[in-house]
């Protein structure tokens, strides 16, 4: 009798074990796909300033550039063209953040400095713990408390 009962909680404890394993794996991969799409939100919402503040700077470039121009036209002086040249570097920049190819560019050297230089992307003090996070949960608990009184 208590063989069969030992048995039958032997599988009931296997079948609890696969359910906990395949709900951990299930909540992992929510969480990935999750994390993945904030991801994804946040990349598009920075393309998308790129492309509104380049409106409003190509505006800005455009009527200083006309402005330079004629300004030194009239004025016989080539020197006032002199600030065309900074702002046109910062012009193709907005324009290949926001248009063009910077973002492969820079997640290609960003997998080549986690394939290279993998020392550098070390945290101060390394990895959070449990036990490192929970000491700080304690110190500020028991801090708020403290204040509170």
């Amino acid at each position: 009798m208590g063989v069969l009962l030992s048995k039958s909680m032997d599988d009931n404890l296997k079948k609890q074990q696969e359910f906990m394993l395949t709900n951990a794996r299930l909540q992992m991969e929510r969480q990935i796909l999750m994390q993945n799409q904030m991801r994804e939100r946040q990349m598009a919402m920075q393309i998308a300033w790129s492309r509104e503040f380049l409106k409003y700077f190509g505006s800005f470039f455009a009527v200083a550039t006309v402005g330079l121009t004629a300004g030194a036209i009239k004025r016989k002086n080539p020197g006032m063209l002199a600030p065309i040249i900074p702002l046109s570097f910062i012009f193709a920049y907005q324009m290949d953040s926001a248009y063009g190819t910077l973002i492969n560019r820079m997640r290609g050297e960003a997998e080549n400095i986690m394939e290279t230089e993998n020392d550098r992307l070390q945290l101060p003090q390394g990895t959070p713990t449990f036990e490192s996070i929970e000491k700080a949960r304690r110190a500020k608990s028991s801090l708020s408390a403290f204040l509170e009184k």
